[in-house]
């Protein structure tokens, strides 16, 4: 098998090309009550806008990670590019429910595939901290820039700004290989296990023993199918590389914990300060910043530091945020306690990213997309662990 070929595309490029995924996951936060005005709905309807482009990340991360390893960096550039073209037209054009839901999964799809392309094609540590702080200063703004945008534009553009990624697809066409990076034959069982798995668990913590049963059951269908086709659709060698393991593993908990944050930490300061809404948004906007431009540096510094250490650093933070969460009752307190936990998830997001591509050899692509595929399981799971807490 053919080592992975490194597109020659800067760092800024990357981050452009990724950093747009999170608008599609914070940015209609507060166009829904809009949105759901405007369609004659309620609100409970229109947040399956954000739930089918949690589900198009979800799914798509692994799929389009396998058509980039299989079919080349360009064509999987021009087929994510027409993903969201394709779905920012629908939710810009099409004001009718199910037509925007359907436009959100496919944006989800495509910018999926393009942070997934970014991080792989990363060269550096300074390059995956672009990618990563990309994606974390971004998510932090993405409320305020959504609302901004959908005062002045409206609310269906605002749901259109996934599609700024859009921006990056000419310099990762002049850059990118056309050649597939894994010549061999492409593996439609494993991929469709693996889709139904993945779309299993975004449903556990809406449906917890319907989804954990299908959960089980496609999870012994899967290990059977590894045994079978070890070199498929998930490399069965990733799944035996202890450091790979930790690294995506690390990366979903401390996921779990910023973004359970993120959700949890807004009511208890309205509550402790009398803030409003709007005050509240706006005063949790700074520790998510820190937390994202702050792991660049981080990322940076701990390039080279041992696998031992970071394992123990970022969770430790994040354990920390959690701490002062649970016993402060200042709003200090708890903005401090988010700003631990952003920076926690950010920085490991980076750093653990490295050490899971490096380990991750000739199967490199793939195991980028299911490193994604485990931090943004964790973006789902905390905010649902958060409400049932």
């Amino acid at each position: 098998m053919s080592a992975p070929v490194r597109a020659r595309i800067s760092g800024p490029w990357l981050a452009l090309l990724a950093g747009p995924l999170s608008f599609g996951i914070a940015g209609p936060s507060l166009i829904l009550p809009e949105a759901a005005a405007a369609l004659g709905t309620g609100i409970g309807a229109v947040t399956w806008i954000v739930t089918a482009f949690g589900w198009g990340i979800a799914v798509g991360t692994p799929l389009l990670a396998g058509l980039q390893s299989h079919r080349g960096v360009r064509t999987a550039v021009l087929a994510c590019a027409a993903l969201v073209l394709a779905g920012a037209v629908a939710v810009t054009t099409v004001p009718w429910l199910p037509v925007l839901i359907a436009g959100s999964a496919l944006q989800g799809l495509g910018t999926a595939g393009f942070t997934t392309m970014a991080m792989t094609l990363a060269g550096s540590a300074r390059a995956m901290g672009l990618v990563t702080s990309s994606l974390a200063v971004v998510g932090s703004a993405s409320p305020l820039i959504g609302d901004l945008v959908g005062d002045a534009l409206g609310w269906r553009l605002a749901l259109a700004l996934p599609a700024l990624s859009l921006l990056a697809v000419p310099a990762a066409l002049r850059s990118a290989p056309g050649t597939p990076v894994v010549p061999s034959r492409f593996d439609a069982v494993g991929a469709l296990l693996l889709t139904t798995l993945v779309t299993a668990l975004v449903f556990v913590p809406h449906h917890p023993l319907p989804a954990g049963i299908a959960v089980v059951v496609i999870a012994v269908l899967l290990a059977r199918h590894l045994r079978s086709r070890p070199a498929g659709f998930v490399p069965a060698a990733l799944l035996r590389t202890p450091v790979f393991l930790i690294a995506a593993g690390l990366a979903f908990v401390l996921a779990v914990v910023n973004f359970g944050l993120m959700y949890a930490l807004p009511p208890r300061l309205t509550g402790e300060s009398g803030w409003t809404s709007g005050e509240v948004g706006f005063a949790i906007l700074w520790p998510l910043l820190f937390g994202g431009l702050v792991s660049y540096v981080v990322i940076a510094v701990t390039a080279k530091t041992p696998f031992r250490a970071v394992t123990v650093l970022f969770p430790v933070l994040a354990a920390l945020g959690l701490t002062l969460a649970g016993v402060g009752v200042s709003p200090a307190t708890l903005l401090i306690a988010q700003a631990l936990a952003s920076l926690a998830a950010a920085s490991g997001q980076g750093v653990y990213a490295v050490r899971a591509g490096d380990a991750a050899g000739s199967h490199r692509t793939a195991g980028m997309g299911l490193f994604s595929l485990t931090y943004l399981l964790g973006a789902a799971f905390g905010p649902a662990i958060a409400a049932l807490l």
